[in-house]
């Protein structure tokens, strides 16, 4: 029986999501793994101390069916020294560079580029970007990590390296050319560069397929697009594109091309940068396309590969979104469960109160599990990079949870300080403001809960 204590450290207020990650086994596990070894059973034991996997088979003592009799189950909690340390910096930056200018960047909307910039000089920026173009060369979860230390000190940060390390360079090391991953990934994992993902329309957003995004092959084997693009993240700053058009309207989603669009290029144009709720300093724009020429090797993948190509990149995406959703629920979790020893009412601190502590108990539940459930499909994205099963299901189930969560524990947190919660001294508010999105982009929880039930039903 397993269970992560998500908030524990001895180093830092700031707890952090996996130092420890403790595994648990019950009594009766404990004595059938050691009989006979002659030692005492082994305690909860975090991992910078041990990494052990604990393997249980039938001659232990654990029943299983017939034809699994020799099979045996590795279950293991721990990080290793490498995701660890990424985890380090990422808490390091955004402990000392992100969480004090939060607020600021919040307030005026302005783009955080100074604090990208050292986010991608110290590989956070391509997290599983191969070091030969520029990246850190980790795993999916060290990326996981990674965000989710950013995300709790500013969820508009987070939006921008998220778009970069899922949405960006994913297709690009997936379908691309080597030519187009030493141009485009290198320049935006080494944080040289920002770039965007350009699907969402004014009138197609949930469905892709009726994008009016069009781009005509000429003579010379360049391509025209003309169109407009809406809800772009980093738009207004993005150096580099990846582009979704129709380029063969009669066969609808195989009728969609992704292209790389080079920004500073004639015919490309930005709209104003969109007043946003939440995650205000992460700029958002419309993107105009007129007569816009794109040569026929900034195709990515093949003719007619975009829409495919788009959903897989959602995938890695939706990680990305419950990664971000983890940290900012972290986030106003922490600070509630300081708040609820400090803030006394009726001769006592609120949190001995029953109403409140169901409360506390609750969002730590759902806390933990949108944590688990979002390793699980980030560790089922790196069997997937390595030639193993779609994890479109496990994305689905990790962002949908994740970013209910964020949302309810955000609501919670704000009704549990009150008026100060409400008030734009504490960052209470921001957090609240900041979980809503998260509910939204890359797929909102509606669309979510039809890619899980599709999968699990198999109809449509």
């Amino acid at each position: 029986m397993a269970s992560a204590n998500t908030f524990s450290r001895a180093d830092q207020a700031s707890r952090s999501i996996g130092d420890p990650l403790y595994v648990h086994r019950d009594t009766a596990m404990e004595s059938a793994a050691g009989a006979g070894s002659g030692q005492a059973p082994a305690r909860p034991c975090g991992v910078r101390r041990i990494r052990r996997a604990y393997s249980v088979n039938a001659a232990a003592g654990l029943q299983l069916p017939d034809s699994r009799k020799a099979e045996v189950w590795n279950v293991d909690f721990s990080f290793t020294e490498e995701q660890l340390m990424i985890q380090d910096v990422a808490r390091r930056i955004a402990n000392e560079k992100i969480a004090p200018s939060a607020e600021h960047h919040d307030r005026t909307g302005e783009f955080p580029l100074e604090n990208i910039r050292t986010l991608g000089e110290n590989g956070l920026m391509g997290i599983e970007v191969p070091a030969e173009y520029g990246g850190a060369g980790m795993d999916p979860v060290s990326y996981v990590l990674a965000m989710v230390e950013v995300a709790a000190a500013d969820a508009a940060h987070s939006t921008i390296m998220s778009v970069n390390n899922s949405l960006f360079c994913n297709g690009i090391l997936k379908y691309g050319t080597e030519e187009q991953k030493q141009k485009y990934v290198r320049a935006i994992a080494e944080g040289r560069e920002i770039g965007a993902f350009a699907l969402t329309e004014p009138q197609s957003g949930s469905d892709a397929t009726s994008m009016r995004c069009k781009a005509v092959k000429q003579a010379d084997g360049t391509w025209v697009v003309n169109g407009k693009k809406s809800w772009i993240t980093s738009g207004p700053v993005a150096k580099y594109i990846v582009l979704f058009a129709m380029t063969d309207q009669d066969r609808g989603a195989r009728g969609i091309t992704a292209f790389m669009i080079d920004t500073d290029r004639e015919g490309f144009g930005r709209g104003k940068t969109e007043p946003k709720l939440g995650i205000r300093a992460s700029a958002t724009c419309e993107i105009e396309f007129n007569d816009y020429v794109v040569q026929a090797d900034e195709i990515l993948g093949a003719e007619g590969e975009g829409f495919k190509i788009a959903m897989t990149v959602l995938d890695a995406g939706r990680i990305g979104i419950a990664s971000q959703a983890i940290g900012i629920a972290r986030a106003a979790y922490e600070a509630t469960l300081e708040y609820v020893k400090e803030r006394k009412a009726f001769g006592q601190p609120i949190g001995a109160f029953q109403m409140t502590q169901a409360k506390i108990a609750d969002m730590k539940c759902k806390l933990d599990a949108a944590l688990l459930l979002t390793l699980r499909a980030a560790w089922q994205k790196g069997q997937f990079d390595q030639g193993g099963a779609r994890f479109s299901n496990e994305a689905a189930i990790a962002k949908l949870t994740a970013s209910e969560a964020a949302m309810w524990i955000t609501h919670q947190a704000l009704q549990i300080h009150g008026g100060m919660g409400y008030s734009k001294e504490m960052p209470i508010e921001r957090y609240f403001r900041d979980a809503k999105i998260t509910e939204i982009y890359e797929g909102t929880s509606e669309i979510q809960r039809l890619v899980i039930a599709r999968n699990e039903t198999g109809l449509r």
